[in-house]
């Protein structure tokens, strides 16, 4: 139906009746306890990025620990080294949260581990509301396989924020279909064949997830090995195990075997010539067998 008024159709809540709009008054009620890490939870019909808008809010003091802003649809989505993240309006999970680890006694030297955590809690939250196998790549993509190929269905993007403040915000392509990927690579849980495509269980979920993780962190004053994550992401880690090339900051680059996340959350690259190297920033590429 073309609305009368000739306004945009992505105006009406329900212009695609398979994408239905997320209701932010459930969520909340939900979400939301006494005690618990969620404090508030709003949805957006549409806004640039929601890790912008929450960097802002945390800046400004308007946004406590446990905010979580969710929108329907970004017109600037941001992902690492500056790449956009664009998808049609509620074909996916774009959200971010505010966090503060300082207030946990969590040492600063940890906090590199919330984007990792972050994809743990994704990952186990995806297989049980959603039933896809969600694998993870360092640092910080979410992979499903559609066939035989491995593609990125999601990303995290972690940004300090105010005083002590952390956003980290996630995009996650749930409902889109293969003619409307913005790259060849791109997936969905659609296209993973997910048993569970609406999108208000999944970010439930995906959401408590992050708190047990988040809780259990900061219990072990973000220590990786007492909290259980290094463990665990190493066990979802598709990057582990594979031949990879970094591309690292300084237009270096680096060729080798992917053999651990350590303790810092860095990658281990083993060169050809068996040495070994932490990597804590770059542009992770996984190469086919030879």
């Amino acid at each position: 139906m073309t609305p009368r008024d000739g306004s945009d159709v992505h105006d009406n809540r329900w212009s695609d009746l398979d994408r239905p709009p997320l209701n932010g008054t459930g969520l909340s009620r939900s979400l939301v306890r006494e005690g618990g890490l969620w404090s508030s939870v709003e949805v957006l019909p549409r806004t640039g990025s929601t890790n912008t808008d929450l960097v802002a809010r945390a800046a400004a003091g308007t946004a406590d620990e446990g905010a979580v802003l969710v929108a329907e649809e970004q017109s600037a989505g941001r992902g690492r080294l500056d790449r956009t993240w664009t998808a049609p309006p509620r074909s996916g999970l774009f959200f971010s949260v505010l966090v503060k680890p300082g207030d946990h006694e969590v040492p600063v030297e940890r906090w590199g581990w919330l984007p990792l955590l972050t994809g743990v809690a994704v990952a186990t939250a995806l297989s049980s509301a959603a039933g896809v196998d969600t694998a993870l790549k360092w640092p910080n993509d979410l992979l499903v396989t559609v066939g035989d190929e491995e593609r990125k269905a999601g990303g995290i993007l972690a940004e300090a924020s105010g005083s002590g403040g952390v956003v980290v915000g996630v995009g996650l392509n749930v409902s889109l279909r293969a003619d409307q990927l913005p790259v060849p690579g791109a997936g969905s849980l659609a296209l993973a064949g997910a048993k569970v495509l609406d999108r208000e269980p999944v970010l439930r979920a995906v959401l408590r997830s992050f708190e047990r993780w988040y809780v259990q962190w900061c219990a072990a004053e973000g220590d990786p090995g007492l909290s259980g994550l290094q463990e665990t992401y190493a066990a979802g880690c598709a990057t582990l195990g594979r031949s990879v090339r970094a591309l690292l900051p300084g237009d270096r680059e680096l060729v080798g075997e992917a053999v651990a996340v350590d303790g810092d959350g860095r990658l281990v690259i083993a060169g050809a010539d068996g040495r070994r190297e932490a990597v804590g920033a770059g542009d992770i590429v996984h190469l086919r067998p030879a």
